[in-house]
């Protein structure tokens, strides 16, 4: 029996930053000196995010802001831009502090009669900002960020926290999310069930396997 929800942030309740980094990126492949495509811009960045993260734990530990401007410094050298990282980043901060709440999330948390805990690899002031920004009253342990627990999901620190603050068991709490790597993935290593959301309509791949695939969160309110 569910206890508790657990709720990844930005691609789950809110949305994501893809429409800014695809504008960024263009942005920056104008501007190059170095011929590259914004698409390989973009993928380039995003390997190089996600590389930092992977390594930000612990004491080794940096805010998701900090990983975004290393990144972006990176990703403007290997293609000769002038555009400056600050003020590339300052757009995305903007929209991680104010993103557009989806129709269905204001739905579920009217509706769903049980707590839920946000998991969240974001900043916790931008987390807190975004929560007030959507209308979101959810108090401050209900927010779990990677800044508290010093690390950034599939580890497991972020799960561990929010099962203790839960006070429920592994088999007790349902994890939702849309990456495949760090929600389903770090939810399955971690014992919880897990259910991808899947509001872009991608291919799952053979080797992932969620307890359950929906495309809206009040999918989770309807009898199974």
């Amino acid at each position: 029996m569910t206890k508790a929800i657990f709720l990844d942030f930005y691609g789950t309740v809110v949305h994501e930053d893809d429409a800014y980094i695809d504008m960024l990126c263009k942005r920056i492949a104008s501007t190059a000196s170095v011929p590259a495509v914004s698409s390989e811009i973009g993928r380039f960045w995003w390997k190089r995010f996600c590389g930092k993260c992977a390594e930000a734990y612990g004491e080794r530990f940096q805010t998701q802001r900090a990983l975004e401007i290393e990144a972006l410094h990176e990703t403007l050298a290997s293609v000769q831009s002038p555009e400056n990282p600050d003020e590339l980043a300052g757009i995305l901060f903007e929209h991680w502090m104010k993103p557009g709440l989806f129709e269905d999330s204001e739905a579920f948390f009217r509706q769903t009669q049980l707590p839920v805990y946000i998991l969240s690899n974001i900043d916790r002031s931008d987390l807190i900002a975004a929560t007030r920004s959507c209308g979101l009253a959810l108090e401050g342990d209900r927010l779990i960020t990677s800044e508290d627990v010093r690390s950034y999901k599939p580890r497991q620190e972020m799960f561990a926290e929010a099962l203790r603050r839960s006070g429920v068991k592994p088999h007790e709490a349902l994890h939702v999310g849309d990456s495949l790597a760090n929600d389903v993935g770090g939810a399955r290593m971690a014992g919880i069930p897990v259910v991808w959301i899947n509001r872009k309509q991608k291919r799952l791949p053979p080797d992932c396997r969620p307890d359950r695939v929906i495309s809206r969160l009040t999918e989770l309110l309807e009898p199974q």
